[in-house]
C-alpha cells in the first residue's frame, strides 16, 4: 500500500512538474492535455484521474508554485528591511523573467489574468506584512500612499528596471532597492 500512495504521489508531483514548466514555456492558451501527459510521461487519462482536467491541473500547478513563493518571501523569515530587499530579489531573479512575461500575457488569458491579480495582492499583502512597523504611525490616506510607494519600490518592474534594463549586478540590484526604500521606512 506504501508503494502504492508514492507511486501516486510521485506521478502527481511529475504531472504538476510538468505543468509549471510548459505553463513557464510557453502561452497559457497553448498549455493542453496531450503536451502536459507527454511532457509528465503519463497518459491523458490519468492527469483526468488526478486531476479532473485542464483547469483542475493547471490550478494545483498554481498552487504549488504561489507554496514555493510564500516559502521564498516568508516576512516573518526577515527581521530587517536588507533581508526583506534580499529575499525579494532571490525571488526575482528565479522568477522575474517569466512574472514579465505573465503581465505582457493577461491581457490575453482569464486563467493568467486571475494569476496576476492574485500575485498583485499577494505583493501587496507581503509589503504591508513586511514593513508593517513603517506602517503602523501612518493611517487614512498617508497610510495608503505609502503602502503604494512600498509595493511599488518592491515590484518586479522596479527590479526588470535595474536588474535587465540598466544591467546591475544583483548584489547592486539590493543596495539600489535598499535606497529607495530607505526614506519610506523611516519611523516619525
Amino acid at each position: 500500500m506504501d508503494r502504492r500512495a508514492a507511486s501516486t504521489a510521485r506521478t502527481r508531483e511529475a504531472i504538476l512538474d510538468a505543468t509549471a514548466r510548459l505553463f513557464w514555456e510557453e502561452p497559457a492558451r497553448d498549455l493542453t492535455l496531450d503536451r502536459i501527459a507527454e511532457s509528465a510521461g503519463v497518459t491523458v487519462q490519468t492527469v483526468i484521474r488526478h486531476f479532473g482536467g485542464r483547469d483542475g491541473v493547471f490550478e494545483a500547478a498554481v498552487e504549488q508554485e504561489n507554496a514555493r513563493v510564500r516559502d521564498e518571501r516568508d516576512p516573518a523569515a526577515a527581521s530587517n528591511a536588507a533581508e526583506a530587499v534580499r529575499q525579494l530579489v532571490a525571488h526575482y531573479e528565479r522568477l522575474g523573467d517569466r512574472a514579465m512575461r505573465l503581465l505582457a500575457e493577461e491581457h490575453r488569458s482569464v486563467a493568467v489574468a486571475r494569476l496576476v491579480e492574485h500575485g498583485r495582492a499577494w505583493h501587496r499583502a507581503w509589503c504591508e506584512q513586511t514593513f508593517a512597523t513603517s506602517l503602523s504611525t501612518l493611517d487614512g490616506p498617508a497610510r495608503r500612499r505609502r503602502l503604494a510607494q512600498l509595493v511599488a519600490v518592491c515590484d518586479v518592474y522596479t527590479w526588470k528596471l535595474l536588474r535587465r534594463d540598466a544591467g546591475l549586478s544583483r548584489k547592486a540590484t539590493e543596495l539600489a532597492i535598499l535606497e529607495l526604500l530607505s526614506p519610506l521606512l523611516e519611523v516619525s
